[in-house]
């Protein structure tokens, strides 16, 4: 196994929102380095740097740039709505802009920064077709204990509405539905409890990556399966365990708001690169 070497090393960026936390390497000019092999070795908190997600920024010609998403065990992430998020935030900086375009799998996204300073993402339509989640079964009635819901926001939610979030056993629970066999392609596993009109508490499983403080794609799916089971409107507040995120379910798409950080810019060393 080789990695893609630098003479003066890699640049990226560690950013998180709500405790969610990324590697973000800029390849708006050069070639994408990463491959599955380089996610695993940045993933790796105790030899790497660590991360949740990895996010690559691309150039684009249908928006101001892209975003690629690869989870810390080098599987790819379809979506990851903090990350977008926390790198929207930064190429507004970057750009001067308030606003902007963005590509991901999805297709075109749109980011904001709000007066407050939090920053917007409209992380688009949700997806509610079994085929296109995908899982092998009716979404709404998934055939599992718990009576689960199926939501794809360009990756495959399983939300499961529970009395107490907090008293659930995520880390036996969540592998097990991650790799259940109706999710051909894996999925994310929420639990969430009705904590208040129009408020849940979230707890998360994340598919590739494992427990993490938040996640804003399953956020927005959790939010949507709120909805669509009658226990909460279309805007909701969602308690995660690193903070608190807003979401809209609006006729455009499901906007997800909440806060961003860049923790540190650092460079990746030319051995690191070379290792196998």
């Amino acid at each position: 196994m080789t990695r893609t070497l630098a003479p003066d090393g890699l640049p990226f960026m560690k950013m998180h929102g709500l405790g969610n936390d990324f590697v973000v390497i800029d390849a708006r000019e050069g070639d994408d380095p990463v491959t599955p092999a380089l996610a695993r070795a940045l993933g790796d908190r105790h030899r790497g740097v660590g991360f949740d997600q990895l996010a690559v920024i691309r150039p684009s010609d249908r928006a101001d740039f892209a975003l690629e998403f690869w989870n810390s065990d080098g599987s790819r992430a379809g979506a990851c709505g903090n990350a977008t998020r926390c790198v929207s935030d930064w190429m507004m900086g970057q750009l001067g802009l308030d606003r902007l375009s963005l590509v991901t799998e999805r297709g075109v996204l749109r980011a904001v920064r709000r007066g407050d300073g939090l920053v917007s993402v409209n992380m688009g339509a949700p997806i509610l077709e079994a085929a296109q989640i995908p899982v092998a079964a009716d979404p709404m009635h998934l055939p599992l204990d718990g009576d689960p819901v199926a939501v794809g926001m360009g990756n495959p939610h399983c939300i499961f509405f529970v009395p107490d979030a907090e008293a659930v056993d995520v880390e036996t629970i969540g592998p097990r539905i991650e790799h259940d066999p109706i999710f051909p392609e894996r999925t994310n596993v929420e639990f969430a409890a009705l904590t208040g009109p129009d408020r849940l508490r979230m707890r998360v499983w994340e598919r590739g990556a494992g427990i993490t403080l938040a996640c804003g794609s399953g956020t927005c799916a959790t939010a949507v399966a709120a909805h669509l089971k009658g226990l909460t409107g279309r805007h909701v507040l969602v308690d995660v365990d690193g903070g608190q995120l807003e979401i809209d379910w609006r006729e455009d798409g499901v906007w997800m708001t909440g806060p961003t950080a860049l923790v540190f810019e650092a460079r990746l060393s030319p051995a690191f690169l070379a290792a196998p």
